[in-house]
């Protein structure tokens, strides 16, 4: 079968289509037909080094397909099953041995194209709107990169618990597409002082919780951002990791409070893991939530895809099509 490996670290140029062997379950596992496997920024981060591999290696962590074979001991899922996961190293293959707790079962009227898009951005838009903080009518919030993959989600499930989202953009096209799902008011956050204009947004107050994807740079603006004892959750970091921070700083701006999540610490069992994935699926089925995909791409264009991410123009998902 066809996989895409690296041998190195670098840019999207070290993504190479590479022949492998067609994987068999091992006990526990189930094999896969990967039906479409999602770009997330965590898969640029592998291929960089910033989050360090084992070399040679697959890449890609989100899919969903049809389960061609079952390992030893697996009970719940038979060949045929429609399955999507968020955590199996080497998605951006022809086909997948993972583990079957690390599944979820897709459900009728749900297609598997959206699943692999809702499996790591839906699943942590999902756990920062509901679990880091659980947001309500009382809520003010500020979310970067509001029309990227995770920020499109997080707009919608924080306005569907009642916050106001003021929601960080880049292009008056992008502004128009988070004010569809919601957004209160758009902020462009490279041609203004964030803070200040946060802080005339919320008569002088700042908002309850930051949303930061970006990182280093925008680390200090977020802190600036938030009220008395607000929160700063920092889930990516697509301009670079954020310098050491003197825990002093979270004095100086206010008591705040700084989180460091990832979608493993909330889904730590496959009960949580079930949970999340299928209240957005309900979501799927109700017409309740929109899931953008903003482009497909065969295997053998995986670099293109991880140039495209990186540039910041993209607006929703990146998949790859096997």
């Amino acid at each position: 079968m066809r996989a895409i490996q690296i041998r190195s670290t670098g840019g999207p140029e070290v993504l190479e289509v590479a022949d492998a062997p067609v994987p068999e379950p091992g006990p526990g596992e189930v094999a896969v037909e990967v039906a479409a496997a999602g770009v997330n920024f965590i898969d640029t981060y592998h291929r960089s080094g910033l989050y360090p591999l084992d070399l040679p290696a697959g890449i890609g962590l989100e899919g969903a397909g049809v389960v061609r074979a079952v390992g030893d001991g697996v009970t719940k899922r038979r060949i045929g099953d429609h399955v999507a996961w968020a955590s199996a190293r080497g998605s951006y293959a022809e086909q997948v041995a993972v583990p079957v707790d690390a599944t979820v079962a897709v459900p009728e009227g749900v297609d598997l194209e959206v699943a692999a898009a809702l499996m790591l951005q839906g699943m942590t838009a999902h756990y920062l709107s509901h679990s880091t903080t659980r947001l309500d009518g009382e809520d003010t919030v500020l979310v970067y990169a509001a029309a990227g993959g995770v920020g499109r989600l997080l707009v919608q499930l924080a306005k569907r618990r009642g916050a106001r989202v003021l929601a960080c953009t880049s292009t008056e096209e992008k502004a128009e597409a988070v004010r569809a799902l919601g957004a209160d008011e758009i902020v462009f956050y490279r041609d203004v002082d964030v803070p200040q204009v946060v802080r005339e947004l919320t008569d002088g107050a700042g908002v309850d919780v930051v949303y930061d994807s970006v990182g280093a740079a925008t680390f200090a603006s977020s802190l600036r951002s938030l009220r008395t004892r607000g929160l700063l959750v920092l889930f990516g970091n697509s301009s670079g990791p954020v310098p050491p921070l003197d825990p002093l700083e979270l004095g100086k701006h206010g008591g705040l409070y700084l989180t460091r999540p990832s979608l493993a610490h909330y889904t730590q069992t496959p009960d949580e893991l079930e949970w999340r994935a299928h209240a957005l699926f309900e979501l799927v089925r109700s017409d309740g939530l929109e899931v953008n995909i903003h482009a497909r791409y065969p295997l053998s264009q995986a670099a293109e895809a991880h140039t495209d991410l990186e540039s910041g123009t993209t607006s929703g998902k990146l998949l790859l099509i096997p």
